[in-house]
């Protein structure tokens, strides 16, 4: 005879198992989806953030000079030990190996490609001893100051990328300071991209917000009609709509002319509206605004006219009901529109490329630079890891915002 504490052990125990198992099917029935969103997704972004830390293979290169610079002091200047070891490496190694070497020496020392090149080329054909003749190619090797390029090269994983991209470098003490003056692009890029981003967000905020109420309050065709205006953007292509906005915003164009022709402003003076931040932000606000007023309006379609109804009924004024009642009860479309266009806006390329100016593009810009032009992949996965470190801390707060929001309501 089984008791009943017996019983509810072997009840509790065919129901952990009963769940396992729905777990193992579940997962079973999601493993192809999530190992194609790994293979074709998470693989390739993983293997360019490693370029951010990847330092080549010049260890590999110049086996003899990494260890004769592994047992340099960092000051004194380099004997004929070094220039011979330099010189045997440089022999046995495989020229396209050098070039993408001194490729990666020059992102450390501006000019230094052409130089370790020539080097290179003399020392094919040098014999010992081998100091006077490269030296004689370059009088910098008689200073630490290419050893100390050449050490930096050595190890397999680097932070020089990653300090680049925050305008930060390693002295020849190795100490982190600031880059010169002169040479601070990437956080002003960083800067550019937020305030451009959050200026977007905010517009859409504004335009959005009144069209979503107006759209959630209309009724048939109205309401229809409304929600196809806001869909259409999303049956247009990105480029188009862009080009679009360079037709009507240039100095001759359909906004400049309507606006001479109603006596606004001078037609010989047209007003500055593309190739600057203007003509950015009005063309991002335009493709972005659906993605701000969708989440926004179908949380306003959920909630019942009752809730106002009653807020008057108790003697609220129209503000008054807004702003304690209608509003909070819209703030999880809000927010969720303010995030989704501000990640969105963080990783636009052609817009701001088509219709900003110089002072305009965002760190996608220089993204697509480093990566298709001067083909330095470094810099280009370092501002991409610290684009999406910059997605997920919003991402975080977001959640945040949203948890003690929760706790508030109830």
């Amino acid at each position: 005879m089984i008791s009943a504490g017996g019983g509810k052990t072997e009840i509790a125990q065919q129901m952990k198992r009963a769940n396992r198992r729905a777990g193992l099917r579940a997962l079973a029935l999601v493993a192809p989806l999530m190992a194609l969103l790994t293979l074709v997704f998470l693989l390739p972004i993983g293997i360019l953030f490693l370029r951010a830390v990847d330092n080549g293979n010049a260890a590999e290169l110049l086996p003899r000079t990494a260890a004769i610079l592994a047992e340099w002091d960092g000051i004194s200047a380099p004997e004929e030990p070094f220039f011979a070891a330099l010189a045997g490496d440089l022999q046995q190694a495989p020229k396209e190996k050098v070039a993408e070497l001194a490729k990666q020496l020059n992102y450390t020392i501006p000019g230094m490609r052409s130089k370790f090149i020539a080097t290179a080329r003399h020392a094919r054909s040098a014999t010992a001893p081998f100091a006077a003749g490269m030296i004689e190619t370059d009088p910098a090797w008689a200073t630490p100051r290419y050893l100390t390029a050449l050490q930096r090269a050595i190890p397999a994983v680097t932070d020089f990328y990653l300090l680049a991209a925050l305008d930060l470098q390693r002295n020849e003490s190795g100490a982190i300071g600031a880059v010169p003056e002169a040479e601070a692009l990437n956080l002003e890029v960083l800067s550019r991209t937020f305030t451009v981003s959050l200026s977007v967000t905010l517009m859409c905020l504004l335009l959005g917000y009144p069209l979503a109420a107006l759209m959630s309050r209309a009724k048939g065709f109205k309401a229809s009609l409304l929600l196809i205006l806001v869909l259409l953007p999303f049956w247009t292509s990105l480029l188009v709509r862009t080009s679009a906005w360079v037709v009507l915003l240039q100095s001759r164009g359909v906004v400049n002319t309507l606006l001479a022709w109603m006596g606004l402003i001078d037609p010989n003076a047209p007003l500055e509206l593309i190739y600057n931040r203007i003509g950015v932000v009005i063309a991002m606000t335009h493709i972005l605004l659906p993605f701000m007023i969708l989440p926004i309006y179908s949380v306003m379609k959920s909630i019942p006219p009752v809730y106002t109804r009653a807020a008057a009924s108790l003697g609220a004024r129209p503000f008054a009901t807004f702003w304690r009642v209608y509003l909070p009860m819209t703030m999880p479309g809000v927010s969720a529109g303010a995030l989704l266009v501000f990640i969105l806006a963080l990783g636009y390329y052609i817009t701001p490329a088509l219709v900003g100016g110089p002072k305009d593009q965002m760190i996608s810009y220089f993204i697509a630079y480093y990566a298709n032009q001067v083909t330095n992949w470094g810099m280009a996965a370092a501002l991409s890891a610290i684009l999406v470190a910059a997605v997920l801390l919003l991402y975080v707060i977001y959640n945040r915002l949203v948890g003690i929001q929760k706790l508030r309501v109830g």
